[in-house]
């Protein structure tokens, strides 16, 4: 991530019935790390329903930064899936007999949100697997209190694998307005994911989706988003746009500079 050129810089915006308006780098590829978190959960919930996720993954807001090692007191669970220890717990409930079909199962949900094939980065997998031994200390915690199974290295990888998928500022911006269009991709009349679960997953978004920032973006922009520390952000107008932007210069939240910047001007100016 870090030998990425910080002068790239893109913003697309589509709307519901499928204008696209885009300017810069939007057809750049970069790995689409933390914004994968919202349409996993999406198809956890799908998977599992509403209740039973929730014994497994909180939704409540943290101040603690987006990797700390830190379980709620009370029930154990991680507290919302746009951390990383809620995210690792989601992706260990994606249903397959095994790594190769539960990747697959994975990468389909996201070809109907983005609308054409796509893959994972294997030097970037390798890097995260590799170095990502604060993501296993959390794993071996939450197995310890039954929010995980024994399968800790399939999970892990599985969640390595889904934030190396390659991505541009346009496929954001196309995944970004299905949530807004309720679900059904506009570019492809696909549904991606049920509407009923829509609604909840823009909520965890509004909460807990910009990091330990979140309080102060509902304050100053207002709309359901998610950040990577990649450089992207993805925001929700519902029932009207969607928004991606890509800059990989990041703040100390680990979010998007310039990005941050684009979505508050785009809040005030319309």
């Amino acid at each position: 991530l870090a030998k990425v050129d910080p002068d790239l810089f893109s913003i697309c915006v589509i709307t519901v019935d499928g204008q696209v308006y885009q300017v810069g780098d939007y057809n750049q590829l970069f790995t689409i790390q933390s914004i994968s978190k919202v349409f996993v959960y999406g198809m956890a919930l799908e998977e599992h329903g509403r209740d039973y996720v929730l014994t497994k993954v909180g939704v409540e807001p943290t101040g603690d930064a987006f990797n700390s090692i830190i379980l709620d007191e009370r029930s154990k669970r991680p507290y919302n899936p746009m951390v990383n220890a809620g995210a690792i717990a989601t992706t260990s409930l994606i249903k397959g007999s095994g790594p190769t079909e539960r990747l697959n199962r994975m990468l389909d949900m996201f070809q109907r949100y983005i609308g054409h094939e796509i893959f994972v980065d294997i030097s970037v997998f390798m890097s995260e697997r590799t170095t990502g031994h604060r993501n296993r200390g959390m794993a071996h915690l939450m197995l310890n209190f039954g929010m995980i199974d024994e399968r800790i290295d399939e999970a892990l990888d599985l969640y390595f694998q889904q934030c190396s998928i390659m991505v541009t500022c346009r496929d954001l911006a196309v995944m970004a307005a299905t949530l807004a269009n309720n679900g059904i991709n506009p570019m492809t009349g696909e549904r991606a994911v049920d509407a009923r679960y829509v609604r909840d997953v823009l909520s965890v978004m509004y909460t807990c989706g910009m990091y330990n920032f979140a309080g102060e973006w509902v304050y100053k922009v207002g709309l359901p988003a998610k950040s990577g520390v990649s450089g992207g952000i993805i925001v929700i107008v519902p029932n009207q746009i969607g928004i991606g932007v890509f800059s990989p210069l990041l703040d100390t939240n680990g979010n998007s500079i310039r990005g941050i910047k684009v979505c508050e001007d785009i809040s005030q100016e319309y």
